[in-house]
């Protein structure tokens, strides 16, 4: 069992027979009260999005996670399919699990899986991912000296904001923590 103090930004633990990762963490102290914790969490079974208030004595029960290494392999109208990279098992994961990290994902991309047991729960992407653009907006002359940029689609169907230098068939690396440009390879 942890405290709800414990409960920060990416933490899983376990209420009831769900497991939940916190997305966002609120601690609000009043003057005469006890401290309360309000959390955003993400049900990593069923998919569905939380709040929740605890008070700073609660306590929820924490769970023991694996980590594996896995190549990403393809996806179907529900899955997406992983490789183990040593066992050469492959685990699939629902396609409201993986949610926004599926723009970044293209074959042969190396992941990291968490598993709770033998039940994939959540991915974890590297930093960063390199993509090629398929689709780009035309650089329109104007005033360059603000920084313009414009919106171009990737190999994956992920649209992020590049300089107007950006071009179809570029390589470009892309943050995948905020989505941003971060340079042309």
């Amino acid at each position: 069992m942890i405290d709800a103090n414990s409960l920060r930004k990416g933490v899983i633990f376990e209420m009831g027979d769900n497991l939940f990762k916190v997305k966002d963490y609120h601690h609000n102290k009043t003057a005469r009260g006890g401290a309360t914790i309000r959390i955003k969490a993400f049900n990593l079974r069923t998919g569905a999005n939380i709040e929740k208030t605890f008070n700073s004595s609660e306590r929820v029960k924490d769970i023991r996670l694996d980590y594996k290494k896995v190549q990403y392999l393809y996806k179907d109208d529900r899955f997406y399919y992983f490789m183990d990279n040593e066992t050469y098992e492959q685990p699939a994961i629902g396609a409201a699990m993986v949610g926004d990290a599926a723009g970044y994902l293209k074959e042969g991309l190396a992941v990291k899986l968490t598993f709770f047991g033998t039940e994939p729960l959540d991915i974890d992407l590297p930093t960063s991912v390199e993509l090629e653009v398929t689709q780009a907006d035309i650089a329109v002359r104007g005033d360059t000296a603000t920084g313009v940029t414009k919106s171009v689609t990737c190999e994956t169907g992920l649209t992020v904001q590049c300089p107007n230098f950006v071009d179809v068939g570029d390589i470009i690396k892309v943050d995948t923590r905020t989505g941003e440009y971060l340079t042309r390879v």
